[in-house]
């Protein structure tokens, strides 16, 4: 189970979002339910709720001024909870402007559920 925003590359309406999921749901031969929060709702999302915080004052007064430096601070959050934070750098370069046609987004198999069905659906494996 995937818990979402409702914005951003993984929002609710993106079909490249669906699309690959539904590549992930065929390679790892499992179902995916995605449950996006409702928009503008992104503080109930408890990772960011409860670990950005601690992130932000991890990196207090320490000039951002490389990728290490970022990684290295969120890398060395604590949390009270004990938590431990692993930060890595994706240095992949990714296409821009991908155009999912119709006929790829109907190849989906997309079951929505009853509450709410354009945020929460369980993606099938192909």
């Amino acid at each position: 189970m995937i818990c979402a925003d409702a914005g951003g590359s993984n929002g609710h309406r993106l079909r490249a979002w669906k699309v690959n999921l539904h590549k992930l749901a065929g390679q790892m031969s499992i179902p995916i339910t995605v449950c996006h929060y409702p928009p503008g709702t992104s503080k109930w999302n408890k990772i960011e709720h409860r670990l950005f915080s601690f992130i932000s004052l991890n990196w207090k007064g320490v000039p951002l001024i490389n990728y290490e430096t970022i990684i290295n601070r969120i890398g060395a959050t604590p949390t009270r909870a004990g938590l431990e934070v692993q930060a890595g750098l994706d240095r992949h370069e990714y296409e821009k402007g991908i155009k999912v046609s119709d006929k790829e987004l109907e190849a989906v198999r997309l079951r929505r559920h009853k509450f709410h069905p354009e945020w929460n659906y369980t993606i099938l494996p192909p």
